[in-house]
């Protein structure tokens, strides 16, 4: 069994127990293609067998979030997690419109203390845990859009952002309530869409079950935005590269007995990438 799963992860699961529920159902070695942060929910798209090598290849997919942001009150996680303490005053909507476009485009972000992040061979997160100080370095991010929704609450405001992976939201959060003087926390996040993943085709664990789960998974070739090459030289399923007068980048390669995995023309000769039949 081989393809993706779109996993519609519920707040207050983690990503490794949602792929931990498919590896069960499926019987076969399966990865996510990107953390969800427990309390947020949404697309949560996982590799079932061959699929889960491709990961890198997800790792900076655009994304798209339905995020909530509490101002004038802040935690230590910036997110729900930690203990709500006041920060400032609650910004008006169009004082948060006017700095929005600030967080648009190649940005450096500061990784909350509270993440995966790796510092000396721990996660950063069990160092801030364990009350030791954390020193990160900002990260350059993609944001290509930050758009405010609506107020929600006396001092909550929805957005929905657009990003390329490794953004951290509630850091957005944090720096959009400095821009104006003030601090925020996030309250809330929904993935509406992870790459060619998005909400309204994905499935609750709930719902799977051994019987179905096969009903469910998505073919491997069909998200993945490649022109295809039908090779019929076996020579090339033995590692050999053959010559290609295709441009150079990466293909769908396809066998006589169909979709086979990746393969890479680069100066006239085509060779294989990854196997993900």
């Amino acid at each position: 069994m081989t393809g993706f799963l779109n996993i519609y992860k519920e707040a207050g699961d983690t990503s490794t127990f949602a792929v931990s529920r498919v590896k069960k159902l499926t019987h076969t070695p399966s990865g996510h293609m990107g953390t969800l942060d427990p309390l947020a929910s949404g697309v949560l798209p996982v590799g079932v067998g061959n699929a889960a090598r491709l990961f890198d290849f997800f790792l900076d997919k655009t994304k798209v979030y339905l995020a909530h942001f509490r101002f004038g009150v802040t935690t230590d996680t910036l997110d729900g997690e930690g203990a709500v303490r006041p920060a400032g005053r609650v910004p008006s909507a169009a004082e948060i419109e006017s700095v929005l476009p600030c967080f648009v485009g190649e940005i450096d972000q500061l990784p909350p203390i509270f993440s995966a992040k790796s510092v000396g061979g721990k996660r950063s997160y069990e160092l801030a845990r364990a009350g030791k100080e954390v020193t990160l370095s900002p990260k350059r991010v993609r944001i290509e859009g930050v758009e405010l929704l609506e107020q929600t609450g006396a001092d909550e405001f929805s957005f929905r952002i657009t990003c390329g992976g490794g953004t951290y939201i509630r850091a957005l959060a944090r720096d959009i309530a400095q821009k104006l003087g003030t601090g925020a926390y996030m309250s809330g996040l929904l993935r509406e869409r992870s790459g060619p993943f998005s909400l309204e085709t994905a499935v609750r664990l709930s719902d799977l079950t051994p019987e179905n789960v096969a009903e469910y998974l998505i073919p491997t070739d069909s998200v993945l935005p490649f022109p295809s090459i039908t090779v019929e030289d076996k020579r090339y399923f033995q590692g050999v590269r053959l010559p290609c007068a295709r441009e150079d980048g990466l293909y769908k390669i396809y066998s006589a007995e169909g979709f086979y995995g990746l393969g890479r023309v680069e100066g006239g000769e085509l060779r294989p990438e990854k196997k993900l039949c």
